[in-house]
């Protein structure tokens, strides 16, 4: 469609605009002005199409078009660089807040509260990602589950794929058998998979455990720590993602997962519907090794 488009616009015979280099071809004025529009709409995708197409359609200023969006990139990453170097630590964070809940009454007393907030912060040579979770459930006045959870991790960027990360994270969920958990880990991460469509990130580090358990004895020992974050957008409007997670030690493992899927609602809200899963190899006595949540959300992309 858009390469009809162009050549239609060729077939008016529009006079010719003066590319950046006087000694190149001149760029069709009809090109020239969907070039234009596609830059301002600031879409890298347009931009690349609307230049495929163009180099089809009139070869002779294929060079020129090609240039001129060169500069375009190049101006942005520019701009977008040096906005990076003056702000402060609190700019620059986006992320996602995620939301769900329910209260039955009646024949039933139940109460259920989920809460997420996952925040990045790009910045040139450093990514910084937090993590803060709550869930809770009260069945006939009886607490059921009660799980927090919050998370850093710094991470340096040693090229646009390879990293280097640190890690720390905290935990508390008496129903699995611990009052505190904290679990600390230096390591390499790589993007393995890195498109508009696909990601898939990988991490693998050692790490060191400090476990506080509810019948009052304690533990800590070195550990072996994975994750792996692959997300896919199957439709503008829908991502499927799988998350997950390993701590690999002598006296207890952990592997836990999130699978998920999310469809845009309206602006910056969406509907978030997730299955997580916790695996405990050697819980405290009374404790079972699997607990399970499924959450229904409504998500705030900020």
């Amino acid at each position: 469609m858009i390469a009809f488009v162009v050549a239609a616009a060729l077939a008016l015979n529009t006079p010719p605009v003066a590319s950046p280099d006087d000694s190149d071809v001149p760029i069709p004025a009809a090109i020239k002005a969907m070039l234009d529009a596609a830059f301002d709409s600031g879409n890298e995708g347009e931009v690349s199409t609307i230049v495929k197409y163009a180099r089809r359609a009139d070869p002779a200023s294929g060079d020129a078009v090609l240039t001129l969006a060169n500069k375009w990139r190049a101006d942005r990453a520019a701009a977008r660089n040096e906005t990076i170097r003056q702000a402060g630590v609190f700019d620059l964070w986006s992320g996602r807040a995620e939301l769900g809940g329910w209260r039955t009454s009646g024949n039933s007393d139940t109460l259920g509260l989920s809460a997420i907030l996952d925040a990045t912060r790009e910045g040139l040579n450093w990514r910084h990602k937090f993590r803060a979770q709550a869930d809770y459930i009260e069945n006939q006045g009886t607490t059921t589950r009660e799980h927090y959870l919050a998370s850093y991790e710094p991470n340096y960027k040693i090229d646009d794929r390879l990293y280097i990360y640190g890690s720390s994270l905290y935990e508390a969920d008496r129903f699995l058998g611990y009052e505190n958990r904290v679990s600390v880990s230096a390591g390499a991460g790589y993007s393995v998979i890195k498109s508009r469509a696909v990601t898939l990130d990988i991490e693998l580090g050692p790490a060191f455990r400090y476990i506080s358990f509810t019948n009052g004895t304690s533990q800590n020992s070195p550990a072996g720590r994975g994750t792996v974050d692959f997300r896919w957008k199957l439709l503008p409007g829908l991502t499927v993602s799988q998350t997950g997670s390993a701590y690999a030690q002598r006296y207890n493992s952990t592997v836990s997962g999130t699978t998920a899927i999310d469809a845009k609602l309206i602006g910056p809200l969406s509907a978030k519907l997730s299955y997580y899963v916790q695996y405990e190899s050697e819980p405290p006595v009374g404790s079972v090794s699997t607990d399970t949540t499924t959450r229904a959300a409504l998500v705030y992309a900020f």
